[in-house]
């Protein structure tokens, strides 16, 4: 199972392999590359330690040049991407893996991602096969999942033996997505939250601005603790270094429970904004 550390700040949460990894990451989904590395760099100066990119994205040169620029000692970083659906299969994750390596200039990667399940494919099986090559070689310390639902799941489960340290889905007030997060919890995966502003849809929301209001902070930070809270890993992504520290700055209050009960009370069952797993 997993356990979270609130002896430090960030939080770091305890993968099922025993990795690391801090609660409160940075994310560059939608972060064009040039714009990648000052974004990673300010964010890199605020204290986050915890960096999520993807191959798709675009960014992994961008964010690797931040990396190697910092000055902050590789041990201390902790640095995930995500496997493309075209890259599935084998060989050809074996293949991409040494491509995004190679983009961000590492010599290794803390956490890899299979990006979507695609079942319809059918070489989630195999790729997570390759993950586990990569794991037992040493060139990836901890593997795990984005965008996986529960039957799948449990099918990889089952076939490979090994439960995936991490689920990367979207989370946030308006879709909380309790039932597989409550599977993860079951399961010793830890679940982390992608759009945790739900793309800024939930910013607006006046149950979250009176909470906002009341504890004399952004509904930003509202939402990002609320995350802390529930026990998500979250990865809020801003290219404004204003909102960049701001998002980081959220360990200096708490939610009460009832303010916590009242974020709860928003999700919905329309709330999605992203793709659906089961038909993308």
């Amino acid at each position: 199972m997993t356990a979270i550390d609130t002896s430090v700040t960030p939080p770091v949460v305890t993968l099922n392999d025993g990795v690391r990894i801090p609660q409160l990451g940075f994310g560059v989904w939608q972060v064009p590359d040039d714009q990648a590395q000052p974004a990673v760099e300010t964010a890199l100066r605020d204290g986050y330690r915890n960096i999520d990119t993807a191959r798709i994205y675009g960014n992994e040169v961008g964010v690797g040049r931040a990396i190697a620029g910092s000055g902050i000692a590789r041990d201390e970083l902790f640095v995930t991407t995500k496997l493309w659906n075209d890259d599935q299969g084998y060989d050809s994750t074996l293949k991409a893996f040494d491509a995004s390596l190679e983009r961000l200039g590492l010599d290794y990667l803390d956490l890899y991602l299979i990006h979507w399940q695609q079942v319809d494919r059918g070489a989630y099986l195999d790729t997570f096969r390759a993950f586990q090559k990569l794991q037992a070689d040493g060139r990836v310390r901890s593997i795990g999942v984005s965008n996986f639902t529960q039957p799948t799941l449990t099918t990889l489960i089952d076939t490979l033996g090994q439960v995936p340290s991490i689920n990367q889905i979207e989370v946030h007030p308006y879709f909380q997505q309790r039932a597989l997060h409550a599977f993860d919890v079951e399961h010793g995966i830890v679940t982390e939250a992608w759009s945790p502003l739900g793309s800024g849809a939930v910013l607006g929301d006046p149950a979250i601005g009176a909470i906002a209001a009341e504890l004399g902070v952004s509904p930003a930070q509202v939402i990002l603790r609320w995350d802390i809270q529930k026990g998500f890993v979250t990865i809020p992504k801003s290219v404004t270094p204003e909102r960049i520290a701001q998002n980081f700055d959220i360990f200096g209050f708490e939610l009460s429970e009832e303010q916590i009960a009242r974020i709860d009370g928003l999700d919905r069952a329309d709330g999605r904004t992203g793709p659906n797993p089961d038909t993308f």
